[in-house]
Formats: structure tokens, sequence, C-alpha cells
């Protein structure tokens, strides 16, 4: 059984480590365009598994994507990182055209994997890889719900002093500032969070979590990476373990809630097949016009992309 990682900096190199750690997989492949760099990060984290008692084999390669060949998952997290001052939608220009080149490369070797993408803008390079790999939806989507509903239940478990795996959460929307976290599908031991902590102190969590990302990028002067890289080996575990887990995800919509070919974060079902089931949700009016709300805003950012094609 075969992962690949493609980009082995910050986010990729730990999605990578975890998955070796964990052994997921028997081998975890990291490919990078930087002349060595992915080698000396899988053979760092290869020389760790005496130590940390892991069996999973981590090859680096230097553009070669034959080593990638047969991967069930692919986890794409290659692209320049958010700088200060920088939108993930300046980034679009420069993204879409890696995320489009590395996505052909590892569909020509693994045709049956599952993509996962990481690359920011998250919501519309999901819409490049998807036009790219010729993939059907279920097999293509991004990492942005578990990272966002992560650092919701962190900011809860902080403000109630409890601990955060008590905590369960769904988040939908687009990945950003347009995001729509749900206080009525929030619990906390099975206890809804609004009989918990009043509507003030939830709307200021959620408003955090709406800019968690810009938060970490003024604290460190870059991206996040042991959050982001650990969500996307949670998403690939699920699926070469045929969990079925429940988790917020980047997908395109067909008719689900009303809305077709836009990529949003809803509740789906992961397993071997990838998406195995989209979760709609009956939302509320309110609900319901935060999520039209991200969808015009992930509907800007496709159509710049549509119009630099």
């Amino acid at each position: 059984m075969k992962i690949t990682v493609v980009g082995a900096g910050n986010v990729g190199a730990t999605c990578a480590d975890i998955l070796a750690y964990k052994e997921v997989a028997n081998e975890v492949v990291l490919v990078d365009i930087k002349e060595n760099f992915a080698e000396g990060k899988a053979l760092d984290i290869w020389q760790k598994s005496p130590v940390d008692l892991y069996d999973t084999r981590t090859i680096g390669s230097t553009n070669d994507y034959s080593k990638t060949a047969g991967s069930e998952v692919v986890v794409i997290t290659s692209g320049l990182p958010r700088k200060p001052g920088m939108s993930r939608d300046d980034l679009i220009s420069t993204n879409a055209g890696i995320v489009k080149s590395v996505t052909e490369n590892v569909v020509k070797y693994s045709p049956e994997a599952s993509i996962i993408i990481v690359s920011n803008p998250l919501d519309v390079m999901t819409y490049q890889a998807h036009i790219a790999s010729k993939l059907p939806r279920t097999k293509v989507m991004g990492m942005a719900g578990i990272l966002d509903t992560a650092r919701y239940r962190a900011f809860i478990a902080e403000k109630l002093n409890v601990s955060p795996k008590d905590i369960q959460a769904v988040l939908m929307g687009g990945h950003g500032d347009t995001m729509v976290p749900l206080p009525r599908y929030t619990t906390i031991g099975g206890i809804p969070l609004t009989e918990l902590m009043d509507k003030e102190t939830i709307d200021q969590i959620v408003e955090r979590t709406k800019f968690g990302g810009g938060e970490l990028v003024k604290l460190l002067g870059t991206s996040a990476w042991y959050a982001p890289g650990s969500a996307s080996a949670q998403m690939a575990e699920a699926i070469v373990k045929d969990q079925k887990r429940v988790f917020p995800v980047c997908v395109q919509l067909d008719g689900e809630y009303g809305i077709k070919n836009c990529y949003l974060g809803t509740p789906v079902i992961l397993g071997k097949n990838g998406i195995e089931k989209i979760i709609e949700l009956d939302l509320t009016a309110d609900e319901m016009a935060l999520l039209k709300a991200s969808e015009g805003h992930v509907r800007e950012v496709m159509e710049v992309l549509d119009k630099m094609s």
C-alpha cells in the first residue's frame, strides 16, 4: 500500500511524517521540485523509525513521478505559501499552474488514486485538480473542513477548559473568511455547545476560526503546517483503511443544497472509494444564507481561474 505526498515543504513533510509514524501505508513517497529536498526529508523520517518504532518506508523523489506509481492516495501540498498581507486569492495564478501539472503527472502513474488537495486557494485548487484529473468528483477533494473544525474545536476546548477529544463539530462552505461554522451541530461529550456557552462567546470563537489561517500567518510569517499536515494525513488514513469516517471536505456540489458546479466544504463519508456519500444537512434559513454567501465568494475565484484558461 502506497501514499504519495507531493510537496516536501512544512505541510507535506508533516503529513508524510504522521503517515509513517502511524504506519498508515507500507510506503510513503515524497515528491518535490527542489533537487534532493524530498530525498533528504524522506531519509530523515526513515532514520527516526528505530526511535519511534514504525516500519513504513519513506522514499524521496525530485520530480520523478514514476516512483509514485500505484498510489492509493495522493496528497498535493505543492504551491507557494501565503505571506503576510497576501490573501489566498492572490495565490491563484501561480498555484493553479503548479496544481494542474502535478495532478496530470499523478494521474498518469496512479489513475485509480484518490486525490487530496491542500494547496491554496483551497476551493479553487480542488476545482483545478478535478478538471486536470478527469476523475469523478468522489475521487478529488480538498482538505479544509478538518483543519477549520480542528481550530474551532481547539478554541472551544480552551475556553471551556475541557479535552478537545470530546468536541465534535461541523463546518461548511469555503476555506477562508466566508466559511460557515455550525454551532447548532457542535457538541461536547454529546452536550450541545449552546448549553455550555453563551451566544456572544460562540460568535467570538466563530470569528476567530474564520480568520484562523491569517492569525497564524501574522505570527509565523508563513502558513501553518502542523495542523494542516495532520488533517490531510487523517483524510488519507480514512481512505486507505476504509474507515468510513464522517468529515467535512471540499467537493464539487452537484445539486446538494441547491448548488451546482461549485466546490464547497460539506460533511461526507470517506472510505476506500474516496467520497462514498455526501451528507446533506437540513440547514436553517440563516445557515443557508451564509452558505450561499460562501458559494458566491468561491464562484468569483473559480471565474478568475476560468478566465486564465
